[in-house]
């Protein structure tokens, strides 16, 4: 199912942040973690965008989506893992991740998103109208309006760099 315009802006930080997540687990399977580094980019990441991002989420589109009985568990579920998350977040911002758990981060960071795109904004699509997913959309445009527009950068110590 095509996505519908007014998901379009988080489906976009979706791609940033499994962008992350796909660099991550990459330097971790090539053994080339520099815990702080990758701490770093994490914390960067979650205070230019991700913040923003889940907050517009709590405020617009999980109320949204709750109001509908076969999506309120889902929703239920989401706010959990963004508990969890933001526990991920905090801990390298405090630079106290070590390689384990920033492999689990990944992983949950990017089992999240696959809810959201694949279960959450597929029924909504399904069960609101064109015109609730348009006053949804401006609503979400407005609660995003603060956050990054563009994927952040790979800082040196986190760019994986080709062999020549």
């Amino acid at each position: 199912m095509l996505r519908d315009p007014s998901l379009i802006p988080l489906s976009r930080q979706h791609q940033h942040a499994l962008a992350l997540c796909v660099r991550l687990d990459r330097a971790i399977q090539a053994g080339k973690i520099d815990l702080e580094a990758w701490q770093a980019e994490i914390q960067q990441q979650f205070e230019s965008e991700i913040a923003i991002h889940f907050a517009a989420e709590e405020k617009e589109l999980f109320p949204a989506a709750a109001r509908f009985p076969e999506i309120r568990p889902l929703v239920d579920e989401l706010l959990a893992e963004h508990s969890v998350l933001r526990g991920y977040f905090a801990r390298a911002a405090a630079r106290s991740l070590d390689t384990a758990s920033l492999g689990k981060f990944g992983e949950k960071l990017v089992q999240h998103i696959r809810k959201e795109e694949r279960q959450l904004f597929e029924g909504l699509q399904k069960v609101m109208s064109a015109a609730e997913l348009a006053s949804l959309g401006a609503a979400l445009d407005q609660a995003l309006q603060n956050a990054s527009t563009t994927c952040a950068l790979p800082n040196e110590a986190t760019q994986l760099r080709q062999k020549p």
